[in-house]
């Protein structure tokens, strides 16, 4: 019985502090109350207290630092570098809930600096929207969308359905092209990432193709301490 009382204990912490740190209440970079302090609150052994922790530490939602405690921390997300990325499946990946908002949804003509290979008159849909992790700005995506190529996006309704994931559905892609660098945040990027002016960004723009040409340009900036690029290599044969 007490085998038993002790796992539905460990799994009553667990939930609880897991809960607290996903759903935003605890922040990164806080300080968990101590083991015994823990134990005391739940009525329990240290040992339990401390096997919740490890397994919160295994799943990276908190760092144990010695003599000093444990502490939440600061999700980071992964995109394959040569992957067309799905940002709502990078910010579930951080078991932490979704959303995004739409801050400019036009229809245009295109303009002199903008990256797609349209000619001059051409018209584009203009799209800014913020990702979010919980209660925290995740990225900033801004695109274009060549209304030519895919007609149907001047009347799409981007509020329901992320201009990623919508266009997926749309136009078959046959070709892409990935650029990543660093990039210190302007005004705008700052505003809608709650971030300082000048902070160090990671800023991934994607270009693709279908047979009707030149289909979307866009531009996701990411705070640099909260992203990472991974590529795997096989050795050649």
């Amino acid at each position: 019985m007490n085998g038993s009382k002790d796992a539905t204990l460990h799994q009553r912490i667990l939930s609880e502090i897991e809960g607290r740190i996903v759903s935003g209440e605890w922040q990164p970079g806080y300080r968990i109350p101590f083991e015994v302090d823990l134990a005391m609150q739940y009525g329990c052994s240290r040992m339990t207290v401390n096997k919740v922790l490890t397994q919160l530490a295994k799943a990276g939602l908190i760092e144990r630092r010695k003599k000093s405690g444990s502490f939440v921390t600061q999700p980071q997300a992964q995109s394959a570098v040569l992957e067309i990325h799905d940002i709502k499946a990078e910010v579930q990946s951080l078991n932490l809930p979704y959303s995004y908002s739409v801050t400019k949804s036009v229809s245009r003509k295109i303009k002199a600096e903008d990256k797609l290979d349209l000619p001059a008159g051409g018209l584009v849909k203009e799209i800014v929207c913020v990702h979010f992790a919980g209660t925290r700005p995740f990225c900033l995506e801004q695109r274009l969308i060549n209304l030519s190529a895919v007609p149907e996006a001047a009347d799409a309704d981007f509020g329901v359905l992320a201009p990623g994931a919508w266009l997926l559905k749309q136009v078959p892609w046959s070709a892409a092209e990935h650029k990543i660098y660093a990039f210190e945040a302007g005004a705008e990027e700052a505003a809608a990432l709650g971030i300082a002016r000048s902070t160090a960004c990671l800023v991934i723009e994607r270009r693709t193709w279908s047979s009707a040409g030149s289909v979307t340009h866009v531009r996701f900036t990411y705070p640099g301490d909260r992203h990472a690029l991974v590529a795997r290599f096989s050795p050649a044969s």
